[in-house]
């Protein structure tokens, strides 16, 4: 691995990944986009609650070759095995030695933008005792799932045998998802890279999120960058009442359910004026490195955090989208 960092830093190449082909020039650079959709009316927002106000990692994930989701309690228990061996070499360390590593996987159908996406995967880790009762409670420890949210509008040629879920989302210790990434890259000779968030995507869902109507929200727009070329770091946190940068924004946009890079251009531009204008400090010669407002927030090192279910699946299209364009 790149830099000697162990998976969860680096990119594996694979002789036999499938290249995906993302369509230009939206998933590069994007001249609009739609704004969020709210949750389909026919979901359950309850069976995907367990995801929100979590901190996930990012990764792009090359597809799968030969995956079936109808083999998912299967492949639980080959990850499971792989997991147990690692152990026994010493690779994973349990918190007690009494304790071991149980493995399950489950389809998320709710997580899809259309019928052609296919469905997203849970898989989990618990801890067990082997000196607790049968039915006494697990203690989950690692979480991560796979999804593809409106993918059929940004791949095309994806050959057969593949399944595209581009987007792997992490919650828990790094040493278990360099474990379980391992066992994934093995069987299904796909590999995954940390998804990182350029400052210009992250401008994008300062726009996007602003122009999201939320029933109930009193969280603030804020945006926090980084000052360049100083002895010691200097970050600049800059708060934006929600109703205040709602109200900015729907002065920005011209076509409802639409955004364009102009008009998050625009936007930015008048959030940079007014902060200028206060504190005589120029925005634009600093760097923009996370975004935080009542919809979620993102961090430009691939950290997420959903606050608002109905808009789950419209973050969730613009991320796919993000881990397309950085497959090569």
């Amino acid at each position: 691995p790149a830099g000697g960092q162990p998976f969860a830093g680096a990119l594996i190449e694979r002789r036999g990944g499938a290249r995906l082909a993302a369509r230009s020039p939206r998933s590069v650079h994007p001249g609009s986009r739609l704004l969020p959709p709210r949750f389909q009316e026919n979901a359950d927002p309850q069976k995907t609650a367990f995801l929100l106000r979590k901190q996930w990692t990012l990764y792009s994930v090359s597809p799968l070759y030969k995956f079936s989701s109808a083999d998912l309690k299967d492949y639980a228990r080959m990850l499971g095995v792989f997991i147990a061996t690692e152990k026994q070499k010493g690779l994973a360390v349990d918190v007690d030695g009494e304790l071991g590593v149980r493995v399950a996987m489950s389809g998320l159908p709710e997580l899809r933008g259309s019928e052609q996406d296919p469905a997203a995967v849970l898989v989990q880790l618990s801890l067990r005792s082997s000196l607790s009762p049968k039915n006494s409670e697990e203690k989950l420890i690692w979480s991560g799932w796979f999804c593809c949210v409106a993918g059929d509008d940004l791949l095309e040629d994806l050959p057969e045998n593949f399944t595209c879920l581009p987007l792997f989302l992490v919650n828990g210790a790094e040493s278990y998802t360099a474990i379980v990434g391992s066992w994934f890259q093995k069987t299904f000779d796909c590999c995954f890279r940390r998804l990182a968030i350029s400052p210009l995507n992250l401008t994008w869902m300062a726009a996007m999120w602003t122009g999201c109507k939320v029933d109930k929200s009193t969280a603030a727009t804020e945006l926090l960058f980084s000052v360049p070329h100083l002895p010691q770091p200097l970050d600049i946190s800059y708060a934006i009442h929600p109703e205040d940068a709602k109200a900015l924004w729907d002065t920005v946009q011209k076509t409802p359910g639409e955004i364009t890079q102009e008009e998050v251009d625009v936007f930015m531009e008048c959030l940079y004026s007014h902060f200028h204008r206060h504190f005589k400090i120029h925005l634009s010669a600093t760097k923009l490195v996370k975004v935080s407002t009542g919809i979620a927030s993102a961090h430009c090192d691939g950290i997420i955090k959903f606050l608002q279910s109905q808009y789950l699946i419209g973050v969730l299209m613009l991320l796919t989208e993000l881990a397309i364009s950085q497959i090569q």
